[in-house]
């Protein structure tokens, strides 16, 4: 019978691939907007004059920190294995901060509805009336700044990355948080030491074990395919 503590959660291959693909698409969502100004109102016109480009721009930065949470997950798994106290908080702390920036691109969404629907001024006054507002999110906010310099710290000593590569995760801890925040150079040095500090690690993990059938390679990919397009349909119907 095979070794029940050979299984860990979320697995090597959501795992690996998750690390590759989550610093890829925060660092594209960064890109697209970087030639608009960081602040809100300019935000909310940026998306008037091209709505594509912003929609694209937001949701690939959603869809990475989605991708994040199997990544990290990873990542404090590696680092438990030698340093679990570093690991248990910072990936804790992480994943914690990944809730509020997800409550964040929701309400980004919103208000990017209200520029379509109620035209700029209506969607510039509606935000800057209730920017700041109390929500049980706010007590996240701060949680991801210290959680990925602990990751970073426990990723150095559990020898899981090497010193330069902990730096560039410790990076992240300076991306700003907040509703319709664009790109500086500060979110592209930070999203872009993620990218050095997962991706090799993410190729790393895929390439340990055993490489799976092309059956079940061709049985499981099909499978996500059509969960994820029925759930897109429920979700319109929604």
């Amino acid at each position: 019978m095979e070794n029940e503590n050979d299984f860990w959660f979320p697995g090597r291959w959501v795992g690996g691939i998750a690390l590759v693909i989550a610093p890829v698409l925060l660092l594209i969502g960064v890109l697209l907007r970087i030639r608009f100004p960081f602040f809100f109102p300019e935000q909310l016109a940026a998306y008037q004059s091209n709505p594509s480009l912003l929609f694209a721009s937001y949701s690939a930065f959603l869809a990475g920190n989605i991708f994040l949470w199997p990544a990290v997950m990873t990542l404090a798994r590696l680092i438990g294995l030698k340093r679990p106290g570093w690991a248990i908080w910072g990936g804790s702390f992480v994943i914690f901060g990944l809730f509020a920036r997800t409550f964040h691109g929701g309400i980004d969404h919103l208000a990017f509805q209200l520029v379509n629907v109620q035209g700029l001024d209506s969607a510039v006054a509606a935000v800057s009336e209730s920017y700041g507002a109390f929500h049980i999110v706010s007590v996240l906010s701060g949680t991801i700044m210290f959680g990925w310099v602990l990751l970073a710290i426990g990723a150095f000593l559990s020898g899981t990355l090497g010193a330069v590569r902990a730096v560039a995760l410790a990076l992240m801890a300076i991306l700003m948080l907040g509703v319709l925040k664009g790109s500086t150079v500060v979110s592209v040095i930070a999203t872009a030491g993620l990218c050095v500090a997962m991706c090799p690690l993410g190729i790393k993990v895929l390439r340990e074990g055993e490489r799976p059938r092309l059956r079940d390679i061709l049985f499981w990919s099909s499978a996500v395919m059509l969960v994820v397009v029925l759930l897109f349909f429920f979700g319109q119907a929604g």
